[in-house]
């Protein structure tokens, strides 16, 4: 067994294929000792995977870009969403974009995807993050929202739909764009990347079926969805399963033009225009070239 230690920066439904992985047992099949670890977000990307708390971090690509400005070296191998994800939602006694001004929205911490992706709505919305104050207030932020301690923050599912049944106001939905964005990514130091090439294929191998056995067995899939993110309201559960089913990429590739948007937003020093120093296609390449996709496909009957 190898010891894989993965860091879960938000509990959602971009995550599901790695606890799909792990409740069918494809982890430890592929001879992993397997743990997921709880992370507070985007920050702690290069700190934890520099030295070995965690092997593999989940998150988007933003943080790759901030981490490496900072110094250290870490690289995106894969993706489990390459489009943003969530709705920018007004609290109650909002009634439009005028009103955030001056005012705090929430994020789960400095330098997440949650703030990037506030940022870009804020911009579509003829805003700047000067027009407003960034809260950070961690992971589950609709009850924030609900109870006045910010005015607007981004979420995803399954609490974008929760929020949406409750009536609150939607002002910018990012995911009816499907704007490409490195959104959910899977990210290794580049050192570990070098030296323990096989522990990430055996993890890519695993997560990867994960997708296909949640695509091809809903009944399953929605079993484990429900219960790793608490979710009771079935109408709930099958709009997040089905967000889930629509934008995740099955064999978890990264998009160039996703890590391009993220480059070309992300405002960072000393930061390199060469999208080949925050994302690495060769794990992906070589589990294509040796047919794994294929094998899986056929396994799974998914076209």
């Amino acid at each position: 067994m190898i010891t894989f230690k993965v860091g879960e920066a938000s509990p959602a439904n971009t995550f599901f294929a790695i606890w799909m992985a792990e409740a069918a047992g494809l982890y430890k099949q592929n001879d992993l000792g397997f743990e997921v670890v709880k992370m507070v977000g985007g920050s702690e990307t290069g700190p934890a995977l520099s030295t070995d708390k965690i092997q593999l971090m989940h998150i988007g690509m933003s943080s790759v870009v901030r981490a490496n400005s900072a110094g250290f070296n870490v690289t995106t191998i894969g993706s489990l969403s390459n489009v943003i994800r969530s709705t920018l939602f007004a609290g109650p006694g909002i009634n439009g974009i005028e009103d955030i001004k001056g005012n705090k929205v929430g994020i789960s911490s400095a330098g997440s995807e949650s703030e990037l992706s506030t940022v870009v709505a804020l911009e579509k919305l003829g805003l700047s993050r000067d027009d407003i104050k960034f809260q950070e207030i961690g992971v589950e932020r609709l009850t924030h929202l609900k109870n006045g301690t910010v005015k607007a923050t981004m979420l995803g599912e399954p609490l974008r739909s929760v929020a949406f049944a409750e009536g609150l106001m939607p002002i910018c939905d990012l995911l009816a764009e499907r704007m490409p964005w490195l959104y959910s990514g899977l990210v290794v130091d580049k050192a570990y990347l070098a030296n323990n090439r096989d522990a990430i294929l055996r993890f890519m191998r695993a997560t990867i079926e994960g997708n296909y056995l949640a695509v091809s067995d809903a009944e399953r899939a929605k079993k484990v969805l429900a219960d790793v993110l608490n979710i009771t309201n079935a109408k709930n559960l099958d709009i997040t399963y089905d967000n889930f089913k629509t934008y995740t990429p099955l064999n978890a590739e990264p998009t160039v033009e996703g890590g391009n948007n993220i480059m070309a937003t992300v405002e960072a020093a000393n930061k390199s225009d060469d999208i080949n120093d925050y994302m690495d296609e060769s794990i992906h390449e070589e589990l294509r070239d040796a047919g794994f996709f294929e094998a899986m496909k056929a396994k799974y009957k998914v076209s």
